[in-house]
């Protein structure tokens, strides 16, 4: 019988796998944009929708920065690691519902966009839920380092998402882009200008 494999032979395991997830949003993100060069007729370019395409990249780059911090877990189960890639899989839904292999039977993106407000911000709800197992994981000393800013984060993303589902107005879903956005940004370079 062979022994178990290290936690930091686990550690690496994880990180390819997650890699792979993140190579695949990245992916299915930047042929998105693309098809605007290749085919700019074809469908109607939406700043609503092109606003949460980018906002969606700089997360998943921010969610894979976020998880070198997996590093902190200290022991390794088979559980934990199909929580962390069931959470990487949600990002993946996000990308490809934003950019659908066909748009046959909308107006452009924005109208499909808006069709699929409740998927979209659901599962963007599900990720800042995700986001607090995930940090808990990495111990409560991580946790508690950011803060009354990262509850306030995470409830101000939650109601984002909440609205997003329940309004199909164009002015409201832009202010909530603006602002989740703007926000996003701010945390950044918060977070990592303290480090």
């Amino acid at each position: 019988m062979t022994s178990p494999p290290s936690n930091s032979d686990l550690l690496v395991h994880i990180r390819v796998v997650i890699s792979i997830i993140v190579g695949l949003c990245i992916t299915t993100l930047l042929s998105g944009f693309a098809r605007f060069v290749q085919h700019p007729k074809r469908a109607k370019v939406s700043i609503l929708h092109l606003g949460w395409a980018v906002s969606l990249l700089l997360w998943i780059i921010h969610f894979w920065w976020w998880e070198f911090r997996l590093s902190m877990v200290a022991q390794w189960t088979f559980e934990i690691y199909f929580f962390v890639i069931l959470y990487a899989i949600l990002y993946y839904f996000l990308c490809t519902l934003l950019f659908p292999s066909d748009l046959t039977d909308y107006a452009g993106y924005e109208d499909y966009f808006l069709s699929r407000r409740k998927w979209f911000f659901g599962i963007l709800a599900a990720t800042n839920i995700a986001d607090i197992a995930d940090t808990t994981l990495k111990g409560s000393a991580y946790l508690h380092s950011f803060g009354i800013e990262y509850p306030i984060r995470i409830l101000g993303m939650l109601t984002i998402c909440i609205l997003g589902m329940i309004t199909p107005k164009r002015r409201v879903q832009l202010i909530l882009l603006a602002v989740s956005f703007i926000y996003h940004i701010g945390i950044i370079i918060f977070i990592y200008s303290i480090e």
